[in-house]
């Protein structure tokens, strides 16, 4: 067991310094010694071999994650620290199996330090003003007079607006930076725009709206404050549930929402996944459901592909081989 009583290390880091975060994980080397701040991504206290305890940590920031671990002063470290706390961390960079390592000699928590928290996770590269204007401005298009005020009185809520705007549209697989779920969103609109009017017999009002609120949840789904992870709400709800609540508790605002109008929205929400399969308690079962799906699924499939491109050394013909969709891409000469 951990005592958290145990008196403090002989000799603490420096409190009372300001400097910035200097060091990134995506240039660390074997031999490297770190002096820095990292986001406190995983901190599990494990046994030895001889019975002893280590801590074996993961720290991250916005380039990348690197795993530690603490074999000296493991229950004083392990009690100073918390798990997403932004740490001050001294160690020194070995590599074990192929992979980086720290071996931590001391952490603690960053008080005192001037923190910004862009150095802790990444966000996107597009004007994050231009684009809620952009939505805001398709949205104002919308004729049918109850989805307009659904999503007015979404963007007439500031807490909303905030999260919406700043959250993460997954934790890694796509968009996952601050900015992404925006990014995402508006993306999906402008496809719809160019794709809704192709086919016939197409609500483009309720496919909009049900765009721009397909994954509202994730506001509540994830935490980005030092590194993206899930919430305790998201992982025993996920983003289909909350969306769902929210939208629930907004319609209630509005007078007289047809009880239809709002059945086909939620539907829209509960299927963007696709099938069961993937997390949707129910397959697309309306033209615009299925139209949803399509372009969710596209925008999501481009935007991670591309920054899994991205992420591999230049010069390679063939990315390595990605696990999640079973594949090598090519890249070109």
């Amino acid at each position: 067991m951990i005592n958290a009583s145990k008196k403090p290390l002989k000799k603490p880091l420096e409190k009372k310094q300001t400097n910035m975060k200097k060091q990134f994980i995506d240039d660390i080397k074997p031999g490297d010694t770190l002096k820095d701040l990292f986001a406190l991504a995983g901190k599990n206290v494990l046994k030895k071999k001889d019975g002893n305890a280590y801590l074996d940590v993961m720290l991250s920031d916005r380039t990348g994650s690197l795993k530690g671990v603490v074999w000296d002063n493991v229950d004083q470290i392990s009690a100073a620290v918390a798990l997403k706390d932004i740490v001050l961390v001294h160690a020194v960079v070995s590599e074990y199996r192929g992979n980086l390592q720290a071996v931590v000699k001391d952490m603690e928590p960053a008080t005192g330090h001037e923190i910004d928290p862009g150095d802790f996770v990444p966000k996107t590269d597009k004007d994050i003003g231009a684009m809620w204007a952009r939505l805001q401005k398709m949205v104002s298009t919308i004729q049918t007079d109850h989805f307009r005020k659904l999503l007015e009185a979404f963007f007439a809520d500031e807490a909303f607006v905030t999260g919406f705007t700043t959250a993460p549209a997954a934790k890694k697989m796509h968009h996952a930076y601050i900015g992404g779920l925006l990014e995402h969103t508006l993306s999906m609109a402008l496809l719809i725009e160019k794709t809704g009017k192709h086919y016939g017999g197409i609500d483009g009002d309720l496919l909009l709206t049900g765009a721009v609120l397909h994954d509202i949840g994730k506001i509540e789904e994830f935490q980005w404050s030092s590194f993206i992870d899930y919430s305790d709400k998201g992982r025993l709800l996920n983003h289909i549930v909350i969306g769902c609540g929210m939208i629930d508790e907004k319609i209630k605002e509005i007078k007289d929402f047809p009880e239809q109008a709002a059945l086909v929205l939620k539907h829209l929400i509960v299927s963007h996944h696709g099938s069961r399969a993937f997390g949707s308690p129910e397959p697309p079962k309306t033209l615009e459901a299925v139209l949803l799906n399509a372009i969710d699924d596209m925008d999501a499939k481009m935007n991670g592909i591309r920054e899994f491109i991205m992420g591999q050394d230049s010069g390679e013909s063939w990315t390595p081989y990605h696990r999640l969709l079973e594949r090598h891409f090519y890249i070109g000469k």
